[in-house]
C-alpha cells in the first residue's frame, strides 16, 4: 500500500515494508517531484519500506531540496537548514519502520542533499549519488569508514563538472567508505549502464 503524507515536514511518497527489512529513501532531481523514483525504488527492493519525499523549497515552480543562487553555487545557510529537517525526517521513519539499515538514492539536487546527509550526519549505510554536486571542500568525517556509497556521472555533464565528480569520490575514499564510481560518456542524464550499477549495488 502507497500512503501520501505530509507529516514530519516533507510531502512524501512511503510503501512500508516488513520490520527488520531496510529502509529506502529517494531524493528527486530538480524540478521533479516524489514519483521520481518512487516505483524504481520499490522494483529495487520490494521487500524495503520505500520513502520519497519532495522537496520544500520552489525554484520558479521547480522543486529543490535547499536554495542556490545561481547554477552550482549553494546557499550554504539554507542546505544546513535542509539538511538538519531531512535528517530529523529520516530518523524519525528509520525508527518507527525498525529498519534493519538506511539506504538512500539521490540524482542531481537530490545526490546533493544525500551526499551532504553523508558528509554532515552519517545517516546512511549504503548511498546511491547520480550526478551529484558538492562545490566546496567537505569537513572530515572519520564515521564514514565503512559505508557503501556508488556514485554515477557523465563525463561531459556541464552541470556537474567530472573533475568534482572525482574529487568527491575522492573525498569518501579519503574517509575509508568504500566507494565505486561509474561513468558514462554523456551528460547529465542517467544511462542504463548506471541502472546496472545500481542493481548490482543493492544486489
Amino acid at each position: 500500500m502507497t500512503d501520501h503524507g505530509i507529516d514530519n515536514g516533507y510531502v512524501h511518497r512511503l510503501k512500508a515494508g516488513a520490520p527488520d527489512k531496510p529502509i529506502f529513501f529517494v531524493f528527486h532531481g530538480t524540478g521533479c517531484d516524489e514519483r521520481q523514483f518512487f516505483d524504481f525504488a520499490i522494483d529495487l527492493m520490494p521487500d524495503a519500506t520505500i520513502v520519497s519525499p519532495r522537496g520544500d523549497v520552489s525554484e520558479h515552480g521547480a522543486a529543490r531540496f535547499f536554495r542556490r543562487t545561481g547554477e552550482g553555487v549553494y546557499d550554504m545557510a539554507d542546505l544546513a537548514r535542509a539538511t538538519d529537517k531531512m535528517a530529523a525526517f529520516i530518523e524519525t521513519l528509520s525508527r518507527d519502520h525498525q529498519a534493519s539499515e538506511v539506504i538512500g538514492l539521490g540524482f542531481s539536487n537530490g545526490a546533493n542533499i544525500l551526499a551532504n546527509l553523508l558528509i554532515e550526519k552519517t545517516l546512511f549505510d549504503k548511498a546511491m549519488l547520480l550526478h551529484p554536486l558538492i562545490p566546496f571542500q567537505p569537513k572530515q568525517n572519520p564515521e564514514l569508514a565503512g559505508r557503501k556509497i556508488l556514485m554515477t556521472a557523465g563525463k561531459r555533464d556541464p552541470i556537474c563538472p567530472a573533475p568534482l565528480t572525482q574529487s568527491l569520490a575522492d573525498y569518501f575514499t579519503a574517509q575509508k567508505a568504500s566507494v565505486d564510481l561509474e561513468w558514462h560518456a554523456g551528460g547529465h542524464d542517467i544511462r542504463p549502464n548506471e541502472v546496472e550499477a545500481i542493481k548490482r549495488f543493492v544486489g
